[in-house]
């Protein structure tokens, strides 16, 4: 009988403790998450190394042609994987901001479908 009524305490503490944590230290973990994933998704894509090489001939080409070829080359990467790491980014942000909206549409549907009064006719 102590250990049911131990583990309903406990039970209790972490359902008031819930609210706290999400917005405490669960935000403060989901920013981390943000930051290195973002981080790993741009070392991921290689964007530092191929804009550090803009200007290096591909294939050792060192003449006018070989120049523009991989100048254009590289430019046309370098804006591709620019668009698909803006495109992740904004995934993760939307995740990041749909955790502070979660909690509070959670209540709002649990409020809803508990004081709905609404009966359709058939």
């Amino acid at each position: 009988m102590m250990a049911l009524k131990y583990t309903l305490i406990a039970l209790i503490k972490d359902i008031l403790y819930l609210p706290v944590w999400w917005y405490t230290r669960g935000t403060v973990f989901i920013y981390k998450w943000l930051v290195n994933t973002s981080v790993s998704t741009w070392k991921q894509m290689g964007l530092a190394v191929w804009i550090k090489n803009l200007f290096v001939p591909m294939f050792q080409q060192y003449d006018w042609q070989g120049r523009i070829i991989s100048f254009f080359m590289r430019l046309v990467q370098i804006i591709g994987r620019f668009i698909g790491f803006v495109i992740m980014f904004a995934i993760y942000l939307v995740i990041f901001l749909a955790w502070f909206i979660l909690p509070a549409f959670a209540v709002y549907l649990f409020l809803q479908t508990t004081f709905n009064t609404y009966t359709p006719l058939i």
